[in-house]
């Protein structure tokens, strides 16, 4: 891998480990419910953080082992297509917009197709939401989402400055999304015309299904509406969190669930 190629990763890096450091820090001093944790006990509390961190961290490994190589080579097969307008720091902007439509499509599919929402479960199996839920995904659907990502990059030749410059807005976005920040009410009114706040993500991971299968947009906020797929839920302080009909389980037991049989998983409420 080239130097240039190191430098800009690990300052991709460490930009998004600083800002999920400050929202981490500032929604245990202003939370949004009573409990950064969700009212769970304090042992439940820890066991929970341990559990998010746990899958962020084999997803820490799994990345210069696989993502980063599978998205550096569909970086390299380029066929030079895209016309002159989309270039430059206007192609930047395009290309931002594209790839937020198209990943708005493709957290759609992970409700909507079985294979996939066996891995996506994992995430929205978590009791509560914080800054640690952004990085709490099972190793498959990172993996599943590295390969779609490929096809895109290749098909759109986006460039590699501009999937950099994606990645970085997506992962700020989810964990401002998923955050537990108390907002002013007219500041997060306005962010929410443009941008997916936290008021607007929470009903997604709402303990019911007809919420959880709404909301998908993951930077900008009109897309759901575009679409017909927005929620008209309000966020309560009091929402149940998680998956309708199931419950949070063990770390081990969350690596295993998606390659469980259906018939197994059912059973486990």
């Amino acid at each position: 891998m080239e130097p240039p190629f190191d430098s800009l990763i690990a300052w991709k890096g460490g930009l998004v480990m600083a800002w999920f450091a400050v929202l981490f820090g500032a929604e245990r001093l202003l939370p949004a419910v009573a409990s950064p944790v969700g009212g769970l006990k304090e042992s439940d509390g820890r066991h929970r953080l341990a559990r998010n961190l746990g899958l962020w961290l084999l997803n820490v490994g799994l990345s210069p082992l696989f993502v980063l190589p599978v998205s550096l080579w569909a970086v390299g097969q380029q066929f030079d297509w895209r016309p002159l307008w989309w270039s430059g720091w206007q192609g930047l902007v395009i290309d931002v917009v594209v790839l937020d439509f198209l990943i708005y499509w493709w957290h759609m599919a992970n409700h909507r197709v079985g294979l996939l929402w066996r891995f996506h479960e994992v995430h929205h199996l978590d009791p509560t939401l914080d800054t640690t839920t952004a990085v709490r995904f099972h190793f498959g659907e990172v993996a599943l989402s590295a390969i779609a990502r490929a096809v895109v990059i290749i098909v759109l030749q986006v460039p590699f400055t501009s999937v950099l410059l994606f990645e970085v807005l997506l992962l700020m976005a989810a964990v401002f999304h998923h955050s537990n920040l108390r907002l002013p009410s007219r500041l997060e009114r306005g962010l929410a015309k443009v941008v997916i706040t936290p008021s607007i993500h929470w009903v997604h991971h709402h303990a019911v299904q007809a919420d959880t299968d709404s909301n998908y947009g993951t930077i900008f906020s009109f897309w759901d509406p575009l679409f017909g797929s927005r929620s008209a839920t309000a966020r309560r302080p009091d929402m149940a969190i998680g998956v309708e009909g199931r419950a949070e389980r063990p770390l081990r037991r969350l690596l295993i669930r998606p390659f469980r049989p259906a018939a197994e998983r059912a059973e486990e409420v």
